[in-house]
């Protein structure tokens, strides 16, 4: 049945059109530069705590141990150029964005995509309090008096991060571009500098502090270096963020996100060899209170005041690291939500282009979650990359999938990249997993499986409401019924007056009703009121509804049901004057009856609801 709906011309100075709908929205959204600083947060502050967490697991092998460094690394190295390969062919081939879940949803099915996207979220929310945790501890690393005020510091800047979002990606990446070509100016004048010295600039830094090097361990096994390829790993989180947000690039968006990626890969791989070349050059050992790329600054660039731009650069980029699930969570949950596996609320856009509603509830987690931690790192690290290797590994697999099914040019070739990342990544979660299973990680397994549980609690709810609402089906043609509207009242006043004009131009017809109680002073009220209401004579009726209790709400929509068992075939609409403040804090001053009524109404009854606004 084709339907040809009758449509009155706009008037074009009525509303003003959409903001982008010529491509204005280009200036909301970002430049292969800016997603560099917006997206890469994540990955680039992970140069600060990788390679020592690579140097901390062999340092249990004492200096002989310390020598498998740069090999570790350059696995890692290579794990990350086969990722970043992988995800230029995912934002060729799903330019909406989405990353895993995209692709795993197509191609893996409906429950695949659900685990995907939930051990995305998973990560993002962890990146969030691990990149600001650590960030606050370098910064009290720095000054220990702030050490005892750690939370109250991490909760202010996930609040400014919070704050910046909201204004849009284009204005925190503008804002985050200078301290990020600081930090990796500063990684990269360490490492050329360090490559040209023979022997430390300085040692001044770790001067003083213990070495948790063991002195009497001198053999390697496969699981002393299987367990530091998988903390070494925490470097590659953030690797994904610009598949996920291809959306926010310009056009032609998938380019500008495709180069993003490659420059994200190769700005990587060489700060991580470089710092691992050099802490074998320079024989450094961890020792306490002092982090690794501390020392290798030192060792470079001396203790003056280029130590102290790489540390102070280092401070702001982890703590602003959390910018890039700010970047990607939105607009993976706003897919999730425009396929019904989230509320809708998270699919909508503000003025500047901002998912605003995954932004605020990714700070409200992440809050949570920094409370629950007490602003410590090392409660949250082992939580941290292993949701995100179960989404790569998922993400490669479907990808294998997506070039036999397309059979395009090359396609063989394509796929065995996808199948060998997908082999590399499943080999690192299932390694990651188990070397952390015990320090905390057995949360995330459970986690997965509740949070895909719940996506599909919603998916079944708005399923149930798409039956009932018979959506995508043809509707009955419109019909009149007899309508008619009640007014609540309690007193004559310019706002009854006003409440009943509008109500006799919507209704066939009108009936004022007042709710009296048996209180002496409640009683004289009601007298009043039906007095003057006779004097009046407006040509409405009221009618009076007796309450034992002191309560509003229930008598009115008492009446309501009452009407609509009586005239089952009446529109019946509840009209409820209210009075709008002239200043925000006057609000304070009402009584909310207005807000009871309508719940009241429309928890108990199928009646319309209308709110007049009388503006003061």
């Amino acid at each position: 049945m084709l339907i040809k709906p009758t449509i009155r011309a706009a008037d074009p100075a009525a509303e003003p059109p959409a903001e982008g709908a010529a491509g204005g929205t280009d200036r909301h959204r970002l430049t292969a530069t800016q997603g560099l600083a917006a997206l890469s947060l994540d990955a680039m502050a992970s140069v600060a705590y990788g390679p020592e967490a690579i140097v901390l697991v062999l340092a249990a092998a004492g200096a002989h141990g310390l020598g498998f460094t740069l090999p570790v690394t350059l696995a890692i190295a290579g794990l990350l150029a086969v990722l970043v390969a992988s995800y230029r062919q995912v934002i060729a081939a799903f330019p909406n964005g989405g990353g895993s879940y995209a692709v795993a949803r197509t191609h893996l099915g409906p429950r695949t995509g659900l685990v995907a996207a939930a051990s995305l979220i998973l990560d993002y929310v962890l990146n969030v309090a691990v990149s600001v945790t650590a960030g606050v501890a370098a910064l009290t690393s720095a000054f220990p008096g702030l050490y005892d005020d750690r939370l109250a510091i991490c909760l202010g800047v996930l609040v400014l991060v919070t704050a910046v979002n909201l204004r849009g990606i284009v204005e925190s990446a503008k804002l985050f571009i200078v301290p990020t070509a600081v930090f990796v100016g500063s990684v990269l004048a360490i490492v050329a500098v360090g490559l040209f010295r023979a022997a430390p600039a300085s040692t001044e830094a770790a001067a003083g502090h213990a070495s948790v090097l063991s002195g009497d361990a001198t053999s390697v096994g496969a699981l002393l270096l299987l367990k530091a390829f998988a903390s070494g790993c925490s470097a590659l989180t953030g690797v994904e963020a610009v598949a996920n947000a291809v959306p926010a690039f310009r056009a032609p968006a998938a380019k500008r996100a495709q180069r993003t990626e490659v420059a994200l890969g190769a700005l990587l791989g060489v700060m991580l060899i470089g710092l691992s070349v050099l802490i074998g050059r320079f024989h450094l050992q961890p020792v306490d209170g002092v982090t690794v790329l501390a020392q290798l600054a030192d060792a470079s660039l001396g203790h003056n005041w280029a130590f102290y731009v790489v540390q102070c650069a280092t401070v702001v980029l982890l703590a602003l690291a959390a910018n890039t699930s700010f970047g990607g969570l939105p607009v993976l949950m706003s897919l999730l939500a425009r396929d019904n596996y989230l509320p809708h609320v998270f699919g909508l856009k503000a003025d500047r282009q901002v998912h605003r509603h995954g932004v605020l509830a990714l700070a409200a987690v992440s809050g949570a979650l920094l409370a629950f931690s007490g602003g410590d790192t090392n409660t949250l690290v082992p939580l941290f990359a292993i949701g995100v290797f179960v989404g790569f590994t998922i993400c490669q697999t479907g990808m294998v999938l997506h070039w036999k099914r397309e059979a395009s040019a090359h396609w063989r070739a394509k796929a065995a990249l996808n199948g060998f990342g997908a082999l590399l990544t499943g080999v690192s979660a299932i390694v990651v997993t188990a070397t952390k299973f015990a320090d905390g990680a057995w949360l995330i397994v459970i986690a997965l499986p509740l949070l895909v549980l719940a996506f599909e609690a919603v998916h079944r709810a708005y399923g149930r409401i798409s039956e009932r609402l018979a959506l995508g089906r043809v509707p009955e043609r419109p019909h009149r019924d007899r309508s008619l509207v009640i007014v609540p009242v309690s007193h004559l006043s310019r706002l009854t007056g006003d409440a009943l004009n509008a109500a006799v131009s919507l209704g066939d017809e009108v009936r004022a009703v007042t709710v009296t109680h048996p209180d002496d002073e409640d009683r004289r009220a009601a007298e009043a009121l039906r007095r003057d209401w006779q004097l009046w004579n407006p040509g409405v009726e009221l009618v009076e509804l007796h309450s034992a209790h002191r309560t509003v709400g229930r008598p009115v929509a008492a009446y309501v049901d009452r009407v609509h068992r009586y005239h089952p075939h009446t529109r019946v609409t509840v009209l409820i004057p209210e009075v709008e403040p002239a200043h925000i804090w006057q609000r304070l001053l009402q009584n909310q009856r207005g807000a009871v009524l309508a719940h009241a109404v429309r928890r108990d009854t199928d009646a319309v609801i209308c709110r007049l606004r009388f503006r003061l």
